[in-house]
């Protein structure tokens, strides 16, 4: 079986791409076509990936989009679609998921056995034991919410914890005492580029998800300049709505491969 961070990094090779698509399907921003369907978020999805894949290394639905309108069915349905048509590609599961012992456990065969993910994100604030029931997981991705790129990330993740920072001291656990499997990265926000820089220098090449360009506003170059292992690669960098939103007509699928293209293009100018 071929792990979550050996098929990310034949993917970062194969594809030359550092974007990762981020999957947040808003009904009221689909075409008019789509209006009324019942698979409709599938649908729309779906021919997001098939015109954005040739350009991305990975794709992250965000969970919430998909339960809050019970199309949980239609998630599992675009995981596979992704595994099927766009094999090498790793799916990371966007759910945040934070608890302990057998609670942990049951959102992990979740993630990994319903939805079939290659990877999930975590939330860290309860300890290794609301980590560990993941990394039961063999050859799965764990990603561990470390500097995120919302404002109110700094309330908790400034906080001095001896004599530094939390987020370094998540970053600090991460790398080396949680991290038997390999398989584990973090998640650091485009928005705050010399933490991320802070964060690579402590981790060596762990893979890092980076949301907040795009939408957020993070600085592309700032953010590869930051992040960037000594090969090139080691991130995830992840755009949601400056590309799936890139056109609200008929032409949305080649709208967000466009803006995916040039999404792509941008970064790799500073690798």
């Amino acid at each position: 079986m071929t792990s979550f961070t050996q098929t990310l990094g034949a993917a970062w090779q194969r594809t030359g791409s550092l974007l990762c698509v981020g999957l947040d399907p808003e009904p009221t921003k689909f075409p008019a076509a789509l209006a009324g369907r019942g698979d409709a978020i599938f649908e729309f999805c779906r021919d997001i990936v098939d015109a954005t894949a040739p350009y991305a290394c990975s794709f992250k639905p965000q969970i919430a989009y998909f339960a809050a309108r019970r199309a949980e069915d239609q998630l599992e349905a675009l995981i596979a679609h992704v595994h099927e048509k766009h094999p090498g590609l790793p799916v990371i599961l966007d759910a945040k998921r934070g608890d302990i012992g057998s609670t942990a456990e049951q959102y992990a065969r979740e993630a990994f056995e319903r939805f079939k993910a290659d990877a999930v994100t975590v939330n860290p604030y309860m300890g290794f034991d609301s980590i560990e029931p993941w990394l039961a997981h063999k050859g799965k991705g764990v990603i561990v919410l470390c500097r995120t790129s919302n404002p109110g990330g700094s309330d908790l993740q400034f906080l001095e914890t001896g004599g530094r920072p939390l987020y370094q001291v998540v970053a600090d656990l991460a790398a080396n005492k949680w991290n038997a499997s390999r398989e584990l990265g973090l998640v650091v926000g485009a928005t705050f580029p010399k933490e991320i820089e802070t964060v690579r220098a402590i981790v060596g090449d762990m893979p890092l998800l980076i949301p907040g360009i795009g939408a957020q506003g993070g600085d592309v170059e700032a953010t590869v300049k930051a992040g960037r292992t000594a090969n090139g690669t080691g991130m995830l960098i992840n755009s949601s709505r400056a590309i799936i939103y890139a056109s609200k007509g008929e032409d949305y699928a080649q709208a967000a491969a466009t803006a995916a293209k040039e999404t792509r293009d941008r970064i790799n100018t500073f690798r």
